[in-house]
């Protein structure tokens, strides 16, 4: 999946994440900003790569905006920000898990 535009998905509240992304040329640019950074830093960074690669991202610029947020939040997050900023819609998204 190729990021044509930038999206955005998530809030700021407390134990939610905010995920922009936007066209970047080539790789992948990571920041990430967490109340919990020293104590899961590195397992966020793990599973927003993670996530990108699952959806073949290969090149974007990536701001992770972190406010304690689970896994699973963290998931869901960059996927929408992905698929908004790819255009998908309800009629084209792997709704339910079948995203690989």
């Amino acid at each position: 999946m190729e990021i044509q535009k930038p999206g955005i998905a998530g809030t700021l509240e407390s134990s939610d994440v905010q995920v922009s992304v936007e066209p970047l040329a080539h790789g992948i640019e990571l920041s990430i900003e967490s109340s919990v950074m020293n104590q899961y830093g590195r397992q966020i960074k793990a599973t927003v790569l993670k996530t990108l690669e699952r959806l073949g991202v290969k090149n974007g610029k990536i701001v992770v905006i972190d406010k304690g947020a689970l896994e699973c939040t963290l998931n869901a997050r960059v996927e929408c920000a992905v698929f908004r900023s790819a255009g998908a819609s309800e009629k084209n998204i792997p709704w339910g898990g079948i995203v690989k």
